[in-house]
C-alpha cells in the first residue's frame, strides 16, 4: 500500500513526465518531441522559447492559401487536372530547332518553364505547412492549427472538386519526349514528411478518424500504384538518389497505412542493396559526384539514407551501424563528406554553383545523436521547429 500511496503522489506532483507519451510519429524522433513538451510544460526557458519561435511560424502558416493541383492552368495530357504533372527541371528548348523539340538536358542549370505548372511548387508548400501545423498543435493542443491542417489535407487529397488522383503519370515531363518520367516521383518525396506529420492530428477533433483512414486509403492507392505501375517500376530501379527517395517515401508510405511487413520487406530487399550500389569503400558516392552540382546531390542522397534509417528504427532495423561485406555504410558516408562541410577539404568535384556547407548542418546535428564518436554541432540561429523537432526534413 506504502507503495502505490508512493506511486500516486509521483503521478500527482510530476504530471509532464509521468502522463506525457512518445509522440506517434515515426521520421520525427517522438520520444524526443515528448520530452521537449514535457520541458516545456514544466517551464524550461530554453524549451518555450523555442515554442515562441515555433508558434510565430504556425501563425504565419495560417495566412497561406490551400494547394489543389487543380488550381493549374495547364490541363495534362490526361485531359485531367486532377493529375500532377510537371516539368523535369534541367530540360530547356533545343535552340538548333524552330520550335525548340526536342528539349535538351543541361544538367543542374533549372529551366524557369518548370515553374509556369504550380503542382510540384504546392506539394512542396502543402507538406511542409501540414508538419508545421502539425507540429504546433502538437505542442500547444491549440485545435486552431489542427483545423488549418485538416482542412489542408482534405483540399488536396480528399474532396471531390480538388483531390489530387493518387499517381503521378505526368511528373518531370520532357515536352518533345515524354509526357512523364519515373524521374517524376523525387517531387513527391516529402510525402514522407506530410504522413508522419498526419501521425500528430490523430487526438484532434478536427481530424475525425473517418478522414484520416480515408487518407490512408488515398496512400495505400498510391503505393500501389507506385509498386506496379511501369512509371513507378522505372523510378525504383534508379541507381542515385532517385532510388533513395523512391524508398524513402515508399516506407514513409506503409508505416502510415500500417502496414510493416511491406516497409520492412522494402528495407530488406531495396534499401540494403542500394547501400552496396550507391556508396564506394571510401564512403563516396559515385552515382552523385558525377554530377554537375555533385556537393548538393551527395548531400541531397545521403539525407535521404538517414531518412530511412530514422524510418528503419521503426521496425527494430539499425541502419546507422549497418555494413555491407564490402564495408560500405552510413556512417562511413558521413565521416567521408564532414571534412568538406567543415572546410578542411577542398571540393575538388564539379559544382557548377554555390556550394553551400550549411546544408550538411542538419545531418551533423543527427549523427552526433545517432553516433557517440561524433561531436554535437552548434545550430546557428536554430529555428523553433529545429529545436524542437531536430528535424532533418
Amino acid at each position: 500500500m506504502n507503495r502505490l500511496i508512493a506511486l500516486l503522489f509521483f503521478a500527482l506532483t510530476m504530471p509532464a513526465l509521468w502522463a506525457q507519451q512518445k509522440a506517434p510519429t515515426f521520421l520525427l524522433d517522438g520520444t524526443f518531441l515528448a520530452q521537449q513538451k514535457a520541458q516545456s510544460k514544466q517551464g524550461d526557458a530554453a524549451v518555450q522559447q523555442a515554442l515562441e519561435a515555433l508558434i510565430q511560424q504556425a501563425r504565419q502558416t495560417l495566412n497561406h492559401p490551400t494547394y489543389s493541383v487543380t488550381y493549374k492552368s495547364k490541363v495534362p495530357p490526361s485531359g485531367d487536372k486532377h493529375d500532377y504533372m510537371s516539368v523535369g527541371p534541367y530540360w530547356w528548348p533545343d535552340s538548333t530547332k524552330p520550335d525548340g523539340l526536342p528539349y535538351i538536358r543541361k544538367d543542374g542549370r533549372i529551366n524557369p518553364e518548370r515553374y509556369t505548372i504550380k503542382d510540384a511548387t504546392y506539394l512542396h508548400q502543402l507538406c511542409v505547412d501540414v508538419q508545421q501545423l502539425a507540429v504546433t498543435y502538437y505542442f500547444t493542443e491549440d485545435e486552431t492549427y489542427a483545423r488549418r491542417a485538416a482542412e489542408l489535407l482534405r483540399v488536396w487529397f480528399l474532396n471531390p472538386e480538388t483531390r489530387m488522383n493518387p499517381n503521378l503519370n505526368y511528373g518531370q515531363a520532357i515536352p518533345g519526349v515524354t509526357d512523364g518520367r519515373g524521374i517524376g516521383l523525387i517531387d513527391s518525396r516529402y510525402f514522407a514528411v506530410l504522413v508522419d506529420a498526419v501521425q500528430l492530428l490523430k487526438p484532434s477533433k478536427a481530424w475525425p478518424k473517418a478522414e484520416h483512414q480515408a487518407l490512408q486509403s488515398w496512400f495505400r492507392t498510391f503505393l500501389d500504384w507506385m509498386q506496379t505501375s511501369p512509371v513507378g517500376k522505372d523510378e525504383a530501379d534508379e541507381h542515385n538518389n532517385h532510388g533513395t527517395y523512391y524508398d524513402f517515401q515508399a516506407v514513409a508510405m506503409a508505416l502510415f497505412i500500417e502496414d510493416t511487413d511491406l516497409s520492412r520487406r522494402m528495407l530488406e530487399k531495396q534499401t540494403l542493396p542500394r547501400i552496396s550500389s550507391q556508396f564506394a569503400v571510401d564512403g563516396s558516392q559515385p552515382h552523385e559526384l558525377a554530377r554537375t552540382v555533385s556537393w548538393g546531390y551527395c548531400v541531397m542522397n545521403l539525407q535521404g539514407f538517414f531518412g530511412l534509417a530514422l524510418l528503419a528504427e521503426n521496425l527494430n532495423m539499425n541502419l546507422w551501424t549497418y555494413e555491407t561485406p564490402e564495408g560500405k555504410g552510413l556512417k562511413k558516408a558521413f565521416l567521408w563528406l564532414l571534412p568538406y562541410a567543415e572546410g578542411k577539404k577542398p571540393w575538388t568535384h564539379q559544382q557548377i554553383k554555390a556550394m553551400h556547407r550549411e546544408e550538411f548542418i542538419p545531418l551533423q546535428a543527427l549523427a552526433a545523436r545517432k553516433y557517440s564518436d561524433v561531436p554535437a554541432v552548434t545550430i546557428p540561429n536554430p529555428s523553433g521547429f529545429f529545436r524542437l523537432t531536430q528535424a532533418l526534413f
